[in-house]
């Protein structure tokens, strides 16, 4: 149980080291997707207030940066015990902002503990390299430097890992970072996570959070002249333009986009079915399947389609769904109603396109049954779009070689799975996808804080973890010295 009185006045923000109110005129009503409650209201802040927060922590990055790396490091392991410490407290907010089930907010809270952790370590990870030089009396040198301030729009799916993941390497690594959370999950997305660095002992300045209208203060965090870096994990088409405006504005930007997805899980003739039906159940209906991992597409060739079919379907007929706080759920509302209209469109079209519908009931409020379509083509929406909700459909693969044709036939490239008793084929088959991650014999949801995340194609640009993070957050410093005079042609 927390230990400790739970954090309070949560619809103030961390803006330029202090916790105020947002200057703006309009007030964003934070709700549970679940029953409706309005859980508070934030007053949302401006394009002034984002100016603040970044000029404030390019001022704060300096002394943060200049701490020794055990320092740093020790705000980071004092951040992991206050997880641990209000391990409660921060799973209930996300069952009731995000609509997480328990198992699911479970995960993602020993998510963002795991990658707090590792964060810890990078500071003394962090190394130079000394070069050999052809100039007679010169010494190449190359210094690692964090890039400076780093901005990080985070998504209202996995908000609290999905902001931890950039906020606790960037940190770790002596950046300062501006956090702009999804409208969905302000609390869950930024707030929280800045309260946890406050109570840990990061110096005010170096973490503000900054709730505002994507139309008032979306492009401006981008085009910003302060931040070095964006970090922006959510859809294509917002991540096309993100990636457009800081590659074309008047301060070019490092970009980190981790995008949309439309995961392939392949099953192959020789795979165990068992196996893969359990793999293929959580990997489609985790958090009502609104990841970027989920198995969109199920692939599976010829000789086992019916059998993995009968299994698969008696499997999720069975999956309990409704009340997220109630630990036998396991699918619980999506976030908000126009993503539920989505999905009740996608359902309308893939049964007009001629899918079969063989699992799958009417919306109770804001729960979407699970779904699962059979008959399923590569020219149907259901099999070409990202999906983000409890909906999955089975293709018939003719052999191997039409397996993989129907896994690569997307625009993305996120994650994937093949299944089979054969090692080195199964491997031979991954190294086939055009995808930044593909797992033998398990679901594509998967993210560890030492490996390398990240997508190809339109899935994104970059990876995230371990030293991965190291790479995408420091930049390396050119310096030499000339020991000896320099000979010159002139």
């Amino acid at each position: 149980m927390t230990s400790k009185p739970v954090f309070q006045n949560l619809e103030l923000q961390p803006i330029a080291g202090q916790w105020r109110a947002g200057s703006g005129t309009r007030t964003l009503d934070v709700t549970d997707p679940f029953t409706g409650e309005q859980l508070l209201s934030v007053p949302m802040a401006t394009r002034e207030d984002l100016d603040e927060a970044y000029r404030k922590a390019a001022e704060a990055q300096r002394e943060w940066a200049a701490m020794g790396p055990t320092e740093r490091g020790s705000v980071m392991r004092r951040a992991v015990e206050i997880f641990d410490e209000r391990k409660d407290e921060i799973v209930n907010w996300l069952i009731r902002e995000a609509g997480s089930s328990r198992i699911k907010a479970q995960i993602e809270w020993g998510a963002a503990r795991a990658i707090t952790l590792e964060s810890a370590s990078l500071p003394g990870r962090v190394h130079g390299r000394i070069l050999p030089s052809d100039v007679p009396g010169k010494e190449s040198r190359v210094y690692r430097a964090p890039l400076g301030v780093i901005g990080v729009i985070s998504p209202w799916n996995f908000p609290l890992h999905l902001s931890a993941r950039s906020v606790s390497p960037a940190l770790a690594l002596g950046n300062a970072v501006v956090i702009k959370p999804a409208s969905d999950t302000p609390v869950t997305g930024g707030l929280l996570l800045a309260r946890i660095f406050e109570e840990a002992g990061l110096p005010a300045g170096v973490l503000s959070v900054v709730v505002g209208p994507g139309s008032e203060i979306g492009d401006a965090f981008v085009e910003h002249p302060v931040p070095a870096f964006i970090s922006f994990t959510g859809s294509t088409p917002v991540g096309r333009n993100i990636g457009r405006i800081a590659a074309g504005g008047e301060h070019l930007k490092h970009v980190a986009l981790e995008l949309g997805g439309n995961s392939p899980f392949v099953v192959l003739a020789d795979a165990d079915v068992e196996a893969a039906v359990n793999a293929a159940v959580v990997g489609s209906f985790l958090h009502q399947g609104q990841i970027c991992m989920a198995v969109n597409r199920i692939i599976v060739e010829q000789p086992l389609v019916e059998e993995f079919t009968n299994r698969f379907v008696e499997r999720v007929k069975a999956l309990p769904y409704g009340d997220p706080s109630k630990p036998e759920t396991v699918v619980g509302p999506v976030i908000n109603a126009k993503q539920l209209d989505g999905l009740k469109e996608k359902v309308r079209l893939a049964q007009e396109e001629g899918a079969t519908l063989l699992v799958g009931s009417e919306p109770q409020g804001n729960v979407m049954p699970p779904h699962v379509f059979g008959n399923v083509t590569p020219d149907m929406e259901i099999a070409r779009e990202e999906i983000f909700g409890p909906l999955v459909g089975i293709q018939t693969a003719r052999d191997a070689d039409h397996a993989l044709e129907l896994a690569n036939s997307t625009e993305y490239g996120l994650s994937s799975a093949v299944f089979t008793r054969d090692i080195a084929k199964g491997v031979a088959f991954a190294q086939g996808i055009r995808a930044g991650m593909t797992h033998v014999n398990d679901m594509p949801v998967n993210d560890e804080p030492n490996a390398p995340f990240g997508g190809e194609k339109n899935s994104g640009l970059g990876r995230f973890n371990g030293d991965w993070a190291i790479e995408e957050f420091t930049t390396d410093h050119w310096i030499t010295v000339q020991h000896t005079p320099r000979g010159y042609p002139f």
